[in-house]
Formats: C-alpha cells, structure tokens, sequence
C-alpha cells in the first residue's frame, strides 16, 4: 500500500502548536507511517500581506526534527479575507500525481495511520459533520433546490449524489462533508478544480444562494461537488478509521477534553510529554493550562459528567462561560 503525502497548514499563532500535536501524534501513533508531511506555511504577502503569518524558528525546527517538511505557499485569492481557503490554495505545494491526504491541522493521530487504504478507495472527505449549510428560507428554494444549482452549475449528475435512504430535504440526503480530512489521488487536478469552483461561487453564486451565506462555508460548499466530479463520495468501512480509531478532529483544545474518549485523551497527553516538545508547548496557554497543569481532566472534563449535548454549540457555550476557551 502506497502511503499518500500527508498535507497539514500552520502560521504564526495556534496553527503552529496544533501542528506540533498533529506531527507529535503522528510519530507516537503511527511510527510505521512511511509518507511524506508536509507544513504548508502562507507568506506574509498576496491575499495575506500585512500580516505576519511566518511561524516561529523554534515552531519551525521541532517540526523538522518531528519529521516535517515545510512548505511555502503565496496565497493569491482568499488569505486573511477567507482564512479557510488557505486549505484550497496549499494543495499546490504537493508533487502532482501522488495521492495525498489533507488533515486539519486540528486533528490528533490515534492510531495506524499506514491501515488506512487511501490508495485504494475514490475521494472521500469527513462525515463528522452538522447540517450546517445550507439554511434554507422559509419560501424556498429548500435543500434540493439549493444543492441541484450548484450541481447543474458545473454539470455534474445531482441526483448520483444522493443518498436515497434518507429523506427528501432532509439535510443528509445530500452529499455534505466535513473539512476536517480529504483525500484524493492528484492534488493538481483536485486543487485545480476546488480553486476555480470555490472562486466562481464566490464571485456570482447561483441565485438560489441568495439566502445562503458562503463566509465561513465556501470550502464545504464546494469540496463535495469537487469529490463527486472525480468519482467520490462518502466515505465506506475501509476508511472507518478516520474520524474514529486512527483519527480524532478536535476542532479545539477545549472541546477534547470535553467531549472526546479517554484513550483520545491519553494518545495527545504521551505523544507530547517529550521536554523538547513540551517546551515549546508550553508557550500556549491552552496547551499549558488544559494538558500540563491538567486543568482539562479537572476543570473541563467535569462540567459535562452529566453528558454531552448533542451538537456543538452548546458545549461551546458552556466552555465560554466557564472560562475555558481560546480563539
């Protein structure tokens, strides 16, 4: 099985301590793991001038010594005017014609990670997902309405796409994917694509869009259309790994210890209790607060004993209110 480059993003501030997990994770969990990982780190020009996104020296030579290569990129279309399609415009430092696999910078490595078949299964992205988008209004256009514009704005077969055992309009019929991880077998041809198609959405959105807002959902808008234009989809059982034993998306610190497994909990607390990695670490409040002064077992775990809510929001909430959130 062929091991797909390994494609994560990091700048100056929380992104470059969460790469330190996710690399520090990878080599605890998966050692075996024999891709290549790659940092992508945005210049401090294009859509991202005046602003200083370069990550620290002392960031830059632990991610190396972790195994890490990074990358620079010049962000020419989204930058700090649409942070998130930082993940669209990365994928061009990837060698064309190699499989790779994109993960949020916010994910902790659990497990085998060399298990996971990505050469072998079509393109797929995460399914931990809400119904976040879209939000259709009262009068219409509903879901279908809104999902088909965008299928028929590229030419894409809309009704393959759906998953038939849920109901109409029901937000799961259509094809929606989390971010959080995508894979795909050339990241030219994918990138290519996501980067037009977000930025032909962007500039004159279908006008049953009308409602809809695209800033922070663009890339989730337009990666399912890109998956299922390059024969993907859903993910199947091969790939239960992700977003279970081998990868957890955290999205936050706080929100771990709030609500992921013990073993989660164990995985991030050994892979980064080295002092080389804790040093560094240690400069970030959450890091030091949640996992060096275990605040997150005494202080965050507690206040959902009772039980997690069931969407994210208002684990949010209560995490804010209590004085354990970070931006």
């Amino acid at each position: 099985m062929a091991a797909p480059n390994l494609l994560i993003l990091a700048q100056k501030g929380r992104l470059e301590f969460e790469a330190i997990i996710f690399a520090a994770s990878l080599r605890h969990a998966a050692p075996d793991f024999t891709g290549r990982l790659i940092v992508a780190e945005p210049q401090p020009d294009g859509a991202w001038a005046d602003h200083d996104t370069r990550i620290d020296e002392e960031t830059r030579a632990l991610l190396e010594s972790l195994g890490a290569e990074i990358a620079l990129f010049t962000a020419r279309h989204f930058g700090a005017a649409y942070p998130y399609g930082n993940k669209i415009e990365a994928l061009s430092v990837l060698p064309a014609g190699e499989a790779f696999a994109f993960f949020g910078t916010d994910t902790l490595i659990c497990g085998p990670l060399e298990q996971v078949p990505f050469d072998a299964a079509p393109p797929a992205a995460s399914m931990r997902r809400e119904g976040t988008w879209p939000e259709p209004p009262l009068y219409g256009p509903g879901y279908g309405g809104i999902w088909q514009s965008l299928y028929d704005r590229f030419g894409l077969d809309f009704a393959s796409s759906l998953d038939l055992s849920q109901p109409d309009e029901h937000w799961e019929r259509y094809l929606y994917f989390n971010a959080g991880w995508f894979f795909g077998p050339d990241p030219a041809v994918f990138g290519q694509r996501f980067l037009d198609w977000a930025l032909s959405v962007r500039r004159d959105p279908p006008e049953e869009l009308a409602c809809q807002s695209l800033d922070p959902w663009l890339d989730q808008v337009i990666l399912p259309l890109v998956i299922h234009s390059l024969g993907g989809g859903r993910p199947g059982p091969d790939l239960a790994g992700l977003d279970g034993g081998v990868t957890c998306h955290y999205r936050n610190l706080p929100l771990l210890y709030a609500r992921e497994s013990d073993r989660v909990l164990e995985v991030l607390e050994a892979a980064v209790a080295p002092n080389r990695i804790k040093k560094r670490l240690r400069e970030w409040e959450p890091a030091k607060k949640l996992i060096y002064q275990n605040k997150g077992r005494d202080k965050v775990r507690p206040l959902f004993a009772g039980g997690l809510p069931s969407r994210e929001k208002p684990i949010r909430q209560t995490l804010k209110k209590n004085g354990w959130w970070w931006d």
